[in-house]
């Protein structure tokens, strides 16, 4: 038994040396965060990026964010600039982009859920990650 044992724990640990360098996405918390904006506000809700784990990215091209599901008049863009991945400990910046948060033309006050979908186009292939948000919306005063 112990020699079975000894074996699987080898094999998977060759497994992922052999498997290369890991590649991280991320910046979007994977909790939920809350959010309050007022008719015609902005907010930069995160920073947008994919790298391996030597902080090299690997993006082709900016990320896209869709919104899947939340009020109207709410808008999310991710602008391209280069970021410095510092919550996985790199120092140099790399390809990436500032997630927007817009609220436009709010005539009613609401709190809802609001879920977005990041889709990354990297050198591995396409990828996707999501974010739920708690937006309360304010009309203007």
């Amino acid at each position: 038994m112990g020699a079975k044992a000894a074996l699987v724990i080898s094999s998977l640990w060759l497994m992922f040396v052999v498997a290369g360098e890991a590649a991280y996405a991320q910046t979007i918390q994977y909790t939920v965060r809350d959010i309050a904006l007022k008719s015609g506000e902005s907010t930069e809700f995160a920073d947008v990026y994919f790298i391996t784990a030597n902080c090299k990215s690997i993006l082709k091209a900016t990320p896209e964010v869709e919104i899947l599901d939340g009020p109207p008049g709410v808008t999310a863009v991710i602008n391209a600039t280069n970021i410095v991945p510092r919550t996985v400990g790199c120092a140099k910046p790399v390809a990436g982009g500032k997630l927007v948060i817009t609220a436009k033309d709010i005539q009613e006050q609401s709190y809802t859920r609001l879920v977005l979908r990041i889709n990354y186009k990297t050198l591995n292939g396409d990828r996707q990650s999501s974010a739920n948000i708690n937006l309360a919306l304010f009309p203007p005063n």
